[in-house]
């Protein structure tokens, strides 16, 4: 049973029965709507505000995984970058070199894609700065593999009347694949092993045990095979014509004689620990018209990619070299 109330009215003094009618069950009911309507807006505010769906969840969670595929492929376009860098380097300054052609522009291999309004189609999203700068960068990739990609087939029919040519380049490392790894030391600045001051290393530095076959890196004739040069000991030093020499240092004994010929993967001597050594290695350099190489320029005879990037990143090492 319903609560009878009353209300005091001061006229009679007196309290007196309040009556439910139409317009008081009306006028409670309106409140009682209202309230309810305010209540259900406010909630669903906080709800659409403060707190996620689980679709919403679901979203956001695939939109944080685009972002870091996004961040993924702008590092690796930068490890790109970096190896098509050197490829690069070696087309102008070795290649083309080799085959009296003019070296491609920087203006041209750095050029970008014209158009002032080519990434506007990627303004106004959340992460739109990110999504601009991976395209750019893969654009920048793409048209540098497509440039590097025709000057090699520019090189390649340039090379097509150099035979003898392509056999006299030093092109593949004095020692054995499997004996790369053992790399001590690069071309460039490097601790002096006994003085241990920086002094400037023209060659490479490759540790291998007493006795490891040494090769000749590209064909030519035999033009020293003693022990009278300063610090190198025992060595080799090949005259591949075209103003190429190479030097193969502190060897255990020699598989050759001065005035003999010899063809690229030859053995001509044997890794060792003659004059000025620190220990076992073969030290190897390359001279060019006179000057004095970076002989990791010139792997390009046997070395796949991520074997050519691997020597790469131990060579640019600034370690102690072995002599």
């Amino acid at each position: 049973m319903a609560k009878v109330k009353y209300y005091y009215d001061p006229r009679t003094l007196s309290y007196r029965k309040i009556e439910k009618n139409a317009n008081y069950r009306l006028k409670k009911t309106s409140v009682f709507l209202l309230s309810s309507m305010a209540m259900g807006a406010i909630m669903m505010v906080l709800v659409y505000f403060f707190i996620d769906s689980p679709k919403e969840k679901s979203l956001q969670r695939d939109i944080d995984n685009l972002v870091l595929q996004y961040e993924i492929l702008n590092e690796r376009a930068e490890l790109d970058h970096a190896v098509i860098a050197e490829l690069q380097n070696r087309d102008n300054n070795i290649y083309r070199v080799v085959f009296e052609a003019d070296p491609i522009p920087f203006e041209i291999r750095q050029a970008g894609y014209g158009g002032v309004n080519r990434y506007d189609k990627l303004d106004g999203f959340t992460h739109s700065k990110l999504i601009k700068e991976t395209t750019k960068n893969i654009d920048r990739l793409s048209k540098s593999i497509y440039i590097q990609g025709k000057s090699f087939d520019d090189i390649v029919k340039l090379a097509e009347n150099k035979g003898e040519l392509l056999k006299a380049i030093p092109a593949i490392q004095p020692v054995a694949n499997e004996n790369l790894r053992r790399m001590a030391s690069g071309y460039g600045m490097r601790l002096d092993p006994f003085t241990k001051a920086p002094k400037m290393h023209y060659g490479m530095d490759f540790t291998a045990d007493i006795g490891t076959p040494v090769y000749a890196t590209g064909d030519g004739v035999i033009t020293r095979a003693d022990s009278k040069a300063s610090g190198f000991g025992r060595h080799i030093r090949i005259d591949h014509g075209y103003d190429y020499l190479t030097i193969y240092a502190h060897l255990n004994k020699y598989n050759v004689r001065v005035g003999q010929k010899v063809k690229r993967g030859e053995i001509i001597g044997y890794v060792g620990n003659s004059g000025r050594s620190s220990g076992p290695h073969l030290h190897y350099e390359v001279h060019r018209g006179g000057r004095k190489m970076n002989p990791v320029n010139y792997y390009y005879g046997e070395l796949s990619p991520e074997e050519f990037s691997k020597i790469i990143d131990l060579a640019s090492q600034a370690n102690q070299s072995f002599d």
